[in-house]
């Protein structure tokens, strides 16, 4: 299994490693293709989330700039499709939305896996997805707030916190029910929340604790308070398997692991991280518009407006494209079948346990 394992893990630093390469020019026979399609169009970018949270903030930041960057210069608008911890988006998006290369959307990077190691009942293939890329990797965090009676990681097994969720296969429930199904946290997972800011906002009228599977940059672009000074947030656990260098005190969730079974199962899903900010098109879209719409996105995250917008909205960028992470998804899905099992089982342990 160790074989294997390496294996696994080398294809996914070699996905990693080629994150920043370049895009080639569209033929210009493809590209007049290309731009008669969309001249005159209107391109819709599905969030699957509420308004007001991270999801939604990064797509109306790119949805204001990409239209630019596609031959054709399309409009373009964004409609929210909360559901399911936005697995309703992904089901739309795979199974009814038009293959044309007019409809993308972006959604929780839980979704890739949830086929593999969830609990939920799901209606695509990840991997037959037409990815455009991903805006981020993010660092993850359990975290609660100064009223928990949780104050450290010490307290997680004998003192009970109340965390929020989405639906199966979002960060938040997958995360937290990691922690219950391997150190036996006794977190109560309160699910169902339409998105990230729908649990801010449950955090501050004292409905939950926390949430378990938090991005870092959310928070401080969405509560900058609540990083340092009276209301400052416990963090608890990093969901990743190295220290941060913004948080170096505290541990990972890999740390925590105390067998090679739980740690490959750690690491298979954390591995999210890497797609944190996801925007895939339903499979079949025709390889030139697919092309098109990838190098757009690239080229919005390097655009100049594009970057001053996301400077003031705190929006954390380290753009991968669509075709690594493609291949990122392919080799998780190809990951050593007893690693993907511990996982699930993991995870259906956590979310058993009360």
């Amino acid at each position: 299994m160790t074989r294997y394992r390496n294996q696994w893990l080398r294809r996914l630093s070699t996905a990693l490693a080629f994150g920043s390469c370049c895009w080639a020019t569209l033929s210009p026979a493809r590209a007049d293709e290309v731009s008669d399609f969309y001249r005159g169009k209107t391109i819709t970018l599905v969030v699957g989330y509420s308004t007001g949270g991270g999801y939604d903030i990064y797509a109306r930041a790119i949805a204001r700039h990409m239209g630019e960057h596609i031959p054709g210069a399309p409009k373009m608008v964004v409609q929210n499709m909360p559901g399911a911890g936005s697995i309703a988006s992904a089901n739309y998006l795979y199974n009814v939305a038009a293959k044309d290369g007019t409809v993308f959307a972006t959604f929780g990077r839980g979704v890739p896996m949830e086929p593999l190691i969830g609990v939920a009942r799901v209606q695509y293939d990840a991997s037959k997805f037409t990815w455009i890329g991903s805006a981020a990797n993010e660092l993850s965090v359990c975290a609660v707030t100064q009223k928990s009676q949780v104050k450290t990681w010490d307290d997680v097994t004998s003192k009970e916190a109340a965390v929020g969720g989405e639906g199966s296969g979002s960060d938040p429930d997958t995360y937290a029910m990691l922690v219950k199904g391997l150190f036996g946290a006794k977190f109560r997972l309160v699910t169902g929340y339409p998105g990230g800011n729908d649990m801010t906002l449950a955090i501050e009228r004292g409905e939950i604790d926390g949430r378990c599977g938090w991005s870092w940059g959310s928070i401080k672009a969405t509560r900058p308070d609540w990083i340092s000074g009276p209301n400052r947030l416990n963090v608890l656990l990093v969901m990743s398997t190295e220290r941060s260098e913004e948080l170096p005190g505290v541990p990972t969730v890999l740390e925590k692991a105390t067998t090679d079974r739980d740690r490959d199962a750690v690491r298979l899903i954390v591995s999210r991280q890497v797609v944190a900010r996801p925007f895939a098109a339903p499979p079949g879209v025709p390889p030139a518009r697919r092309d098109a719409l990838r190098k757009a996105f690239m080229a919005t995250l390097s655009d100049p407006a594009f970057l001053s917008e996301a400077k003031a909205l705190s929006l954390e960028l380290s753009p991968l494209g669509g075709a690594e992470v493609e291949k990122l998804i392919i080799d998780l899905h190809n990951a050593p079948a007893a690693s993907i099992e511990h996982a699930k089982a993991t995870i259906a342990s956590g979310n058993s346990a009360k």
